[in-house]
């Protein structure tokens, strides 16, 4: 999609939600489901359309720690940072996935295949520590455990290249 695409999407989002209480973080979730971020381009077209000051949606973006400034990766990882997860090493599995990928928190890969991303509660404290990748949750995971999430991962990218 174009920058243009992007404003018209954003638009359209606008009028159709406007009438809301209140409604730019709901604007906003919309945005990002259906671009995967919310693109700089549109916080202008966001602004004029609800009446704010492009500081104000700026504000909001920035202040929320779900919403995107920028594009994802193919694949999004999130550590668990709650105490149950902390208490079981989640502290340690965060500084060796950073390692691991060369990122940290909030930065995608070079290759854009991964984001690594904190999560504060995947509500699976009895199998800590947790994480997610994608749309799947996987328990007790550690170094070792990490290494080959992340194997399946890149094979996975593999296979979806070679199709």
């Amino acid at each position: 999609m174009t920058n243009l695409d992007h404003i018209n999407l954003a638009k359209e989002i606008v009028s159709e939600n406007k009438a809301t209480p209140g409604p730019l973080i709901e604007i906003l979730h919309k945005v990002q489901k259906l671009l995967g971020y919310i693109p700089a381009s549109i916080v202008p077209t966001l602004a004029d359309g609800l009446n704010l000051s492009r500081a104000e949606v700026h504000g909001v973006i920035s202040f929320y720690h779900f919403f995107r400034s920028t594009p994802p990766g193919r694949h999004v990882v999130k550590i668990c940072r709650a105490e149950a997860c902390q208490s079981m090493g989640s502290r340690r599995l965060e500084e060796y996935a950073k390692e691991s990928l060369g990122i940290a928190f909030h930065e995608t890969t070079q290759d854009r295949s991964i984001s690594l991303e904190p999560v504060y509660c995947l509500g699976n404290c009895a199998c800590a520590p947790a994480i997610r990748i994608d749309d799947a949750v996987h328990s007790n995971v550690d170094e070792k455990t990490f290494d080959l999430l992340m194997m399946k991962l890149s094979q996975k990218e593999l296979e979806g290249k070679v199709k």
